[in-house]
């Protein structure tokens, strides 16, 4: 079907016309609000990114491998819009610790992440976007959570349980930490000290002693005026005399409360007239949980029960009576209860409701009551269904009609969800209803290869794609095989290529188990599908608002290239026309270019292609050759990390049925170390968005911010030097420097913490001095006590990142009147995945023998007939092994495809 076309179907009697050019018809207002989305849709093309993961989780050391899918419009083909893709790994704090680059080409990319393995483990979240995307906001980016452990030299295990109480009209929460070492063994009468942070607020520190079952128990009071779904108890168990060991356990929840949403179908409840009500339960933490009730009206009478049927939705009927008020009396899973009214009905108005039952018909019922009939006889009604701003059906009642049914076919829509909205004559949007579309459109891929393989084997598949229509479809896909009885995943909490395209990606709110509608379906997943979609709301637009024709400018624009560009501005700030810049770079190769800025000032350097980590010179002069000017570059701020619409998928004990993956890691570092093949990846410079009231922003001291011998803040810190000891050098009070390495005056080395993560102290000097936002300095015992065996003799030196606006600021630095230097994020190396080759002598076998990712390939292209292969050796031991493929064709059809088999 030619999404470009809008069919305008009578109810009753059916005209048509298309966007391209319209048929004079009597249409109005269905024309004008056509014409007004078209204009929105034209303005603000969607985009949408989908990274495919190696594996759901990983631990320190290892790679993250991905291949990322940018499409376009409700088709869902391959972006040409955007040229450059922003992919982030982020913690638990908000804090970005890698982001990387990537060209597109048409619509394509991949890449890794090397995790070091000195970062902490926890929580952390994927994220990624192109700049057009930032103007819908980040509730549309890409954003996984995974979790990172640490198995290379882990000592404790922290596990933590929590119940809720009120207290004096205040949230309390008690709070078991159990300590045990990597086997189960209990750390018995241990002393732990611990600090507890709500959001960006510490609210409580203390300490304690483990009983004789390593577990030791603590309470809060949640002080903050709302409750919280993001906080941080930050402990510190002194294991033995030289060991002490920092964990993390996030609170998810200040509180065992529940909230529950009653949704009447197409939004509002008319009296007279039969509704369909959803309703969601969702605890404190984000997640869906069961509940059942009755409903009963004002005089007590039950009208009606119901019970959650998934994940703490259901559904119920109502007619709700005029001048009545109905209440749900609603039983939580613990046995309390609790009454809530339920939406007032409405006077006059319209029901509108969908039956998506059937799986090739949508059967569209809209019912007003008497009152609504009477008030206006000959008022006409219009519905019109869009996706992605691109419209597929509308049409228009006959004057004076009360109630109508319209019956259409699915494949007139594309999969995923649709948008059905009824419009009053005015062109008022009275009632929305969301639909979601599973059609049988996507690829089908047939793999062909045996159910069973020997240890070190060569497994060889054969790919062969498919359309819905048995056509050989071209196309890109990547392929990851894994273990299953060392990375063990539910398939419900999965997100795959078609979780993220066709749901979650136009959805502003969070989706739990977003793959148990794919996974299997059934009528009872397409049931609580579309249960889904009533406690849904459409939010990448207001009709309002494009009906007005309030379109706001596109403040981001799509990337092509990178690129450098800026203003020249007088001292004065007014721009220098005709002025000339100048860039240089020395670093891989001399590079010069050079260009004249405009009648605004303004300079672009366009097309460029360079490596991360480059620094460039920027000189400016006027048409006179006058140097006296001010250069402003573009485009530096970086794209906030405080919003996460999936923070409820945060594991609260992130080792919980992890024990098979953390051994085999543990092995095969165990193995490089035996033969000399272990690496040690230095951290890389944090970028810290998360913005505080802190006076030391976002310090990971555990005395707390600002709790040191010394502390250098903003200007105080020295700036200009070769390299960061320089600048340090008889700045820190009682701190000598040699080769690069700090030393305290009262004897033995120190080391250096950055933004809570220890590096090396020989790694000081690759820190760039223009990030750091502050330095704190431990050389006493009463401030390098906490952190136990990982002080140097000489203490500790603190260094945090800049956040956001202050990174802004060091990214370029200006040290004379018209010269920058700035160093932009290039494009990440992309690195190839090692795939060993047993039938290579130089292969190492017993190291192979552990991998967890046997197989990853981000490149698998189909040819004219639809054909693919690739081929690699299974690991040395039995197991049971899964094979995922996800691509798109050439024309925007998705597929994923799970194979198993068997290695004996």
């Amino acid at each position: 079907m030619n999404h470009r076309k809008l069919i305008i179907a009578l109810l009753l009697a059916v005209s048509v016309f298309t966007l391209a050019g319209f048929i004079v018809t009597d249409n109005y207002p269905i024309q004008k609000i056509a014409l007004q989305l078209n204009k929105w849709a034209l303005k603000n093309p969607v985009e949408k990114v989908y990274l495919q993961l190696d594996k759901p989780y990983y631990a320190t050391g290892d790679d993250i491998w991905f291949k990322a899918y940018v499409t376009i419009g409700s088709q869902h083909q391959l972006t040409n819009l955007s040229g450059v893709l922003n992919v982030e790994l982020i913690d638990d704090k908000d804090s970005v610790k890698q982001h990387i680059k990537l060209p597109l080409i048409n619509g394509l990319t991949w890449g890794d992440f090397a995790i070091p393995d000195t970062l902490a483990e926890g929580n952390y979240r994927i994220r990624a976007y192109t700049n057009w995307m930032r103007n819908a906001g980040s509730e549309y980016f890409f954003d996984q959570h995974i979790s990172i452990v640490n198995t290379i030299d882990n000592k404790v295990n922290a596990r933590v349980a929590y119940t809720f109480a009120n207290q004096n009209g205040q949230q309390k929460v008690n709070a078991t930490i159990n300590y045990t070492d990597p086997d189960g063994v209990a750390y018995a009468n241990k002393e732990v000290k611990y600090n507890i942070d709500l959001g960006p607020k510490q609210i409580a520190r203390g300490k304690g002693i483990t009983d004789d079952k390593g577990n030791i128990s603590l309470s809060f009071i949640n002080t903050l005026k709302e409750p919280v779904s993001s906080g941080r108890i930050i402990t510190n168990i002194q294991i033995d005399k030289n060991n002490l060991v920092t964990k993390i356990v996030p609170v998810k929840a200040t509180s065992g409360n529940v909230d529950v949403q009653f949704f009447p179908e197409g939004g509002s409840l008319v009296t007279g007239v039969t509704s369909k009500i959803a309703f969601k339960a969702v605890g404190a933490d984000g997640l869906g949980t069961d509940i059942k009730g009755t409903v009963t009206d004002d005089a007590g009478n039950t009208v009606t029960t119901f019970n959650s049927l998934h994940l703490g939705m259901g559904e119920f009927t109502l007619n709700p009576q005029a001048n009545k008020i109905y209440k749900a009396h609603v039983t939580y899973a613990d046995g309390s209860d609790n009454t809530i009214a339920l939406p007032q009905a409405i006077d006059k108005g319209y029901v509108l409701a969908v039956d998506n039952s059937d799986s090739s018909k949508l059967t569209i019922k809209i019912t007003g009551n008497r009152q609504t009939y009477e008030s206006d006889p000959n008022d006409t009604l219009s519905l019109m269904a869009q996706c992605d701003g691109e419209v597929y059906y509308a049409a228009k009642s006959k004057p004076g009609m009360s109630s109508f049914v319209a019956t259409l076919d699915k494949n007139r829509f594309p999969s995923g969800i649709v948008q059905f909205t009824l419009f009053s004559s005015k062109g008022e949007p009275l009632d929305e209803r969301l639909v979601f579309i599973q059609n049988n459109d996507q690829l089908k891929l047939d793999v062909k290869a045996a159910k069973t393989y020997a240890p070190g084997q060569k497994v060889k598949i054969q790919l062969n794609a498919t359309t819905a229509d048995a056509k050989a479809a071209v196309g890109s896909f990547s392929v990851s095989v894994t273990d299953e009885t060392k990375v063990p995943q539910d398939e419900n909490f999965a997100s795959t290529i078609l979780t993220n395209l066709l749901l979650t990606s136009d959805l502003r709110g969070y989706v739990e188990q977003p793959n148990y509608y794919f996974n299997h379906v059934s009528e009872k997943t397409q049931a609580d599908m579309d249960v889904l979609m009533l406690t849904q709301g459409y939010h990448r637009f207001e009709w309002k608002k494009v009906l007005n024709d309030d379109l706001p400018e596109a403040i981001s624009q799509p990337e092509k290239t990178l690129r450098i560009s800026g203003r020249i501005l007088t001292p004065g700030g007014k721009p220098v026309a005709n002025g000339k810049v100048t860039l240089l770079s020395t670093g891989h190769g001399v590079f010069f270019t050079d260009t004249l800025t405009d009648a605004n000032g303004r300079f672009a350097f366009n097309n460029m292609t360079f490596p991360d980590s480059i620094r460039f010179v920027i000189q400016a002069r006027t048409g006179k050759d006058r140097r006296n000017v001010n250069i402003v570059l573009d485009d530096v701020i970086p794209q906030g990390a405080d919003h996460d619409k999936n923070t409820a998928d945060v594991q609260v004990n992130i080792y919980d049925g992890l024990s098979n993956y953390v051994q085999s890691t543990k092995d095969l570092f165990n193995q490089q170390l035996k033969y000399g093949l272990a690496k040690h990846t230095i951290v890389l410079k944090e970028v810290v968005i998360k913005d505080t009231r802190l006076k030391v922003k976002n310090s990971s001291n555990l005395n707390g911010p600002g709790n040191a011998d010394q502390v250098l803040v903003g200007d105080q810190i020295p700036l200009g030097c070769a390299t960061l000891d320089q600048c340090l050098q008889g700045v820190l009070m009682g701190v000598l420097f040699r080769n690069g390495v700090p030393y305290s005056t009262r004897g033995g080395m120190m080391t250096i913490n950055l933004d809570g993560v220890f590096i090396p102290s020989d790694e000081l000097n690759t820190i760039n001095i223009n990030d750091i936002g502050s330095i704190e300095v431990l050389r006493t015992i009463s401030y390098m006590s906490i952190y136990g065996s990982q002080s140097g003799p000489g203490g500790v030196i603190l260094l945090t990142s800049k956040t956001g606006d202050e990174l802004n600021k060091a990214r370029y630095n200006e040290p004379i009147p018209g010269l920058v230097t700035y160093m932009p994020i290039g494009y990440s190396k992309i690195r190839t995945f090692y795939s060993p080759q047993y039938d290579d002598p130089k292969t190492n076998q017993a190291i192979a023998d552990q991998r967890s990712t046997i197989y990853w390939n981000p490149n698998i292209v189909t040819d004219k007939s639809g054909n693919a292969s690739f081929e690699y050796f299974n690991a040395g031991g039995k197991g049971s092994y899964r094979v995922i493929i996800e691509g798109i064709d050439v024309d925007g059809n998705i597929a994923r495809q799970v194979y198993r088999y068997k290695v004996q």
